[in-house]
């Protein structure tokens, strides 16, 4: 037998049998003690539970939003030139080394100096990187977070003007380009200012700043935790609030504008939601001479504030 034999190789050593020996420290009686409670099924990772529990908190932090408020990249030659031209409060224009001039390049490189926008030349590798490898045409225009204004200095600020105040509130607008073309409106026409609300909203981008044609720089937007609570308290301080609906109480043409005002703003598709309609003085329509519904909302907006206007030139 092997254990019996004299051969090298097949002799047990001495001290190799199995379990404590003497000298052991007791490593065998260690191994015998109890490892407490048995774990929940969801804590185990092998077990099927804690894969699903898992799966679940990896879908749910891929639904959380992105958070509004931080630094934007915009991208592409013609957006970064026209967002220079509007006014956008830059802080950064990133070009491609060995990136094809042009006159867009030569224009954007020659307003970010004029407006003293720092210009760093960075490798194609790094600008990739940090536009997450989407098309930039060697272009970056880097813009800080916006700086709202909170309402009651807004309101603030509104009664503290020459005109009876004019304030804008936007409801159900999702679409930055409607904010920038709404905001834009609203400078054209003696506005004071602009209200959104904080959760699903458009918010004030480089794509609402490109649409305002530079108006937002002039025009300040404040943001509201909650627009039915501020429209409440801006009408307690002595404003009209009056919404804009395709299903109005009122037209256009039978609104008094001459007085401090709050205009709110519905979407094309779902108009004024039900607590801000019912918080509303009176709601105003567009009369339409075609067969067309209803107008944009930037569209709808500025034809209110134009007639509002014209009121009070007269």
């Amino acid at each position: 037998m092997a254990g019996n034999s004299r051969r090298r190789g097949a002799v047990r050593k001495e001290g190799t049998k199995k379990g404590p020996t003497v000298g052991s420290g007791g490593v065998r009686r260690r191994g015998l003690e109890g490892r407490g409670a048995t774990p929940p099924a969801n804590q185990r990772p092998s077990h099927p539970a804690a894969k699903r529990a898992a799966k679940a908190a990896r879908s749910q932090q891929g639904r959380q939003k992105k958070p509004e408020d931080t630094t934007e990249l915009v991208l592409g030659r013609n957006p970064v030139v026209e967002c220079l031209r509007a006014g956008v409060p830059a802080t950064a224009l990133y070009v491609a080394l060995g990136a094809d001039n042009d006159e867009r390049l030569t224009e954007a490189v020659q307003i970010a100096a004029d407006a003293g926008i720092s210009i760093l030349e960075v490798p194609r590798s790094d600008l990739d990187r940090m536009s997450g490898f989407t098309l930039h045409q060697g272009l970056g225009l880097q813009v800080p977070p916006y700086d709202y204004a909170h309402p009651d200095d807004l309101l603030k600020a509104a009664k503290a003007a020459d005109a009876p105040p004019l304030l804008v509130a936007l409801d159900n607008i999702s679409d930055p380009r409607n904010l920038g073309a709404i905001v834009r409106s609203v400078s054209a026409f003696g506005g004071h200012g602009v209200l959104i609300p904080q959760r699903r909203s458009a918010s004030v981008t480089a794509v609402a700043w490109r649409t305002s044609a530079g108006a937002a720089a002039r025009l300040r937007v404040s943001r509201a935790t909650n627009l039915t609570r501020t429209l409440k308290s801006w009408s307690d301080a002595g404003l009209q609030v009056v919404g804009l609906d395709a299903d109005g109480d009122i037209t256009v043409d039978e609104l008094e504008g001459t007085g401090p005002m709050v205009v709110v703003v519905g979407s094309e598709g779902k108009g004024l939601s039900r607590l801000v309609r019912e918080t509303c003085d009176a709601v105003v329509s567009i009369p339409m001479a075609g067969p067309t519904e209803s107008l944009n909302a930037s569209v709808a907006a500025g034809v209110v504030l134009a007639e509002i206007a014209r009121q009070r030139r007269s």
